[in-house]
């Protein structure tokens, strides 16, 4: 359900000509970012193409940032689906990049400065096969100067511009896919796919070490977010050169980043109490089907969070809450609660149309 909705009231001392309430675009678009924008200058001019004087495109943000060297999928969303855009930041990526051999640059790509060149070794298909193989699987990595990442308030990039060099913890990361092959004998093609916080610029110059030498990315291209894909984007010149009738039709639904199947229906008196932050109990409401969501959810969180005493001293398993999608009498998605199998429901992100 992406909308364009407006909510409207006549009270019967209602001034005459009153400025009508703006339509609230909210929904998800996939945009192919180009090259040379920084995600959210993408996230300014889609706001901006979605605005009018009868539209109000204000509230948008995108479900994770792209280098402005980086092309490809862009997720942005708008109105009330920025309330679910978390789903997407934490969601598996896919890539597909180039590595020049031979150059290890300052920001581990083509925009940055070349400060160390080493040989280039012969390699071949079966020598990248087993290099591949070698960075499957879950592992750490040093997240680079060049990265909006935070340390006292101030994004690293800002220290490294600077010339000051600060002490980065490694981080966990999972590749689940990757695969190199040949371009010629100075390049390697690169497509992979990984878990959320990998840096594919620290990936390549880690690439480049284990064949014997050094490199950095000359170009980098985002194929896939969570089950986005690129081949369902849009180009900001192709946006922009339709109508903002012809835009609309562009939006995915509100929901469309939740990752959740499982939904509960309320009546309609309990959609207007969870709108007021009423908990409720919904006990009767409970199907198996819904039990066996829950449990399985306790146990995978558990599973997460092994070593952690804190939060499974703090509640019982009946008490845990989980995340379920909620629905409305005529199927319409109204928002998200955390629902327990002894029967509680919280409302937790509800969407405001």
């Amino acid at each position: 359900m992406s909308t364009a909705s407006t909510n409207t009231s006549t009270p019967a001392a209602a001034k005459t000509h009153k400025t009508p309430e703006k339509i609230k675009v909210s929904g998800v678009i996939l945009v192919d970012k180009p090259q040379g924008m920084t995600s959210q200058q993408v996230v300014s001019k889609v706001k901006y193409l979605f605005k009018s004087p009868n539209h109000d495109s204000k509230k948008a943000g995108h479900t994770g940032t792209l280098d402005p060297m980086a092309t490809g999928l862009l997720p942005i969303c708008l109105g009330e689906a920025t309330k679910f855009s978390h789903y997407q930041l934490d969601a598996d990526k896919t890539y597909q990049a180039t590595i020049l051999l031979g150059s290890q640059t300052d920001t581990g790509d083509a925009d940055g400065q070349i400060v160390a060149e080493a040989l280039i070794p012969q390699f071949d298909h079966a020598i990248l096969e087993n290099i591949a193989q070698q960075f499957l699987g879950p592992q750490q990595q040093i997240p680079p100067m060049y990265s909006a990442l935070k340390k006292d308030g101030k994004k690293l990039y800002e220290y490294a511009r600077a010339g000051i060099e600060i002490e980065r913890p490694a981080r966990d990361i999972v590749i689940k896919a990757i695969d190199l092959t040949a371009i010629d004998a100075q390049q390697i093609q690169l497509i992979v796919t990984c878990s959320k916080g990998t840096y594919v610029r620290v990936l390549a110059e880690d690439i480049a070490e284990t064949l014997g030498t050094l490199g950095h990315l000359t170009t980098l291209r985002r194929l896939q977010v969570g089950s986005f894909k690129i081949d369902n984007a849009i180009g900001l010149a192709d946006l922009e050169a339709l109508s903002l009738e012809s835009r609309l039709t562009y939006l995915l639904p509100i929901d469309a980043c939740i990752t959740l199947d499982t939904e509960l229906t309320l009546t309609t008196e309990q959609c207007a109490r969870v709108h007021m932050g009423q908990r409720l109990n919904v006990t009767e409401q409970l199907t198996d089907d819904i039990r066996s969501y829950i449990t399985t959810a306790i146990e995978q969180q558990h599973y997460e969070n092994d070593g952690n005493k804190e939060d499974s001293e703090a509640l019982l398993p009946h008490e845990i809450p989980v995340d379920i999608r909620l629905i409305d009498e005529q199927g319409q998605f109204i928002g998200l609660g955390a629902v327990s199998l002894n029967g509680r429901l919280q409302p937790k992100k509800l969407i405001q149309l």
